[in-house]
């Protein structure tokens, strides 16, 4: 989370993109999840995954070398921190599951309630839910991580 407070503890205003990262080198099923609209509105899906008493996605988030290196080259970010970044976090599938279905359940009648990208968000939590399906099934572990381009 050092990464994540060092930008007050909102995503930095760039093109992002929030990601599925599954623990080893090839968790053996596709994991890609475009993302970019759960970047986009991740102020508010941390306010309705508040609502729903769940723990906020990007609590899920851990950074890594590769995202920072990223961020920095982009012009954005602080080279002192790669070198202050504690080792990844991981996280059960279980709870990831817990957030993405009470936010899926909050959005399914009323997706527009994020605007008129509310349908593009709900999609977006639907894969993500097959992928940690995925990831529980196999009894591996995951965590978030941010793309900027």
């Amino acid at each position: 989370m050092l990464f994540y407070r060092a930008f007050g503890g909102k995503l930095p205003r760039m093109a992002a993109s929030m990601y599925i990262v599954v623990e080893g080198e090839d968790p053996g099923f596709d994991i890609f999840v475009n993302g970019r609209s759960l970047a986009r509105h991740e102020d508010a899906l941390e306010k309705l995954a508040l609502r729903q008493g769940v723990k906020p996605l990007i609590e899920f988030f851990s950074a890594d070398e590769n995202s920072m290196s990223l961020l920095i080259e982009e012009g954005a970010g602080n080279q002192e921190l790669i070198q202050r970044l504690p080792p990844p976090q991981w996280y059960s599938p279980d709870d990831g599951l817990i957030t993405v279905q009470a936010l899926v359940r909050a959005l399914e009648d009323e997706p527009q309630q994020l605007g008129s990208e509310g349908e593009q968000v709900l999609s977006e939590l639907l894969e993500y839910r097959k992928v940690l399906e995925k990831t529980k099934s196999r009894d591996l572990r995951w965590h978030l991580a941010v793309s900027w381009r």
